[in-house]
């Protein structure tokens, strides 16, 4: 043990200086830390909502979009297909869309917020195969329903609202997902309504 006097002023600066430098090191490894905690900006593009011009859609027509790497299907239906919606509920699986495959304000007939555009996933709900828009034709799978949606894979069929048919692999009706207007001819895919 030493009889020299203890320099406590050095004693405080350098106590201080190290727990400086540690500090700052402990800042320098949490913040990329931290940082890497937030999705990537690939993943925050992935389940951003989708924006689709539905004013150029002309009656029958389908335009495919991407959601969450999902296809959605939207359709302007004609005067007849929507006037068709009630004719067939006896042959579908769950007409009154009970089991929860759409938002609050889709549970309806036509199972959108507006009766002439419908949005659906386009994703059988039997094994996720991309069942077919049949535009005119449909009566040759369904007798007395004109439009629909064939998933060829294993025989699944689905109305213009989505509502799936009895008697075939798929068990529920498509998916809605939540969408919304902001305006009159722009749909929003991935926010619903009341939300924008």
């Amino acid at each position: 043990m030493s009889n020299t006097p203890v320099n406590n002023g050095r004693r405080r600066f350098l106590t201080a200086a190290t727990s400086v430098v540690g500090g700052v090191g402990v800042v320098g490894v949490a913040v990329p830390f931290i940082g890497s905690w937030n999705p990537s900006a690939r993943a925050k593009a992935a389940g951003a909502p989708v924006e689709v011009n539905v004013s150029k859609l002309e009656p029958g027509q389908l335009v495919r979009a991407e959601w969450r790497g999902k296809p959605v299907y939207v359709v302007r239906r004609t005067e007849k297909a929507i006037a068709d919606l009630g004719k067939h509920e006896d042959q579908l699986r769950d007409p009154n869309s009970e089991e929860p495959q759409q938002p609050e304000y889709a549970a309806n007939q036509h199972r959108s917020i507006k009766p002439e555009i419908m949005v659906a996933l386009g994703v059988c709900t039997h094994l996720g195969c991309a069942p077919t828009y049949r535009k005119g034709d449909f009566e040759e799978i369904v007798e007395g329903v004109s439009d629909g949606f064939f998933c060829p894979c294993h025989g699944s069929k689905f109305d213009m609202a989505g509502r799936v048919f009895s008697g075939v692999p798929a068990p529920t009706n498509l998916a809605v997902p939540e969408h919304s207007f902001p305006s009159d001819g722009v749909l929003l895919i991935g926010v619903g309504q009341g939300e924008a």
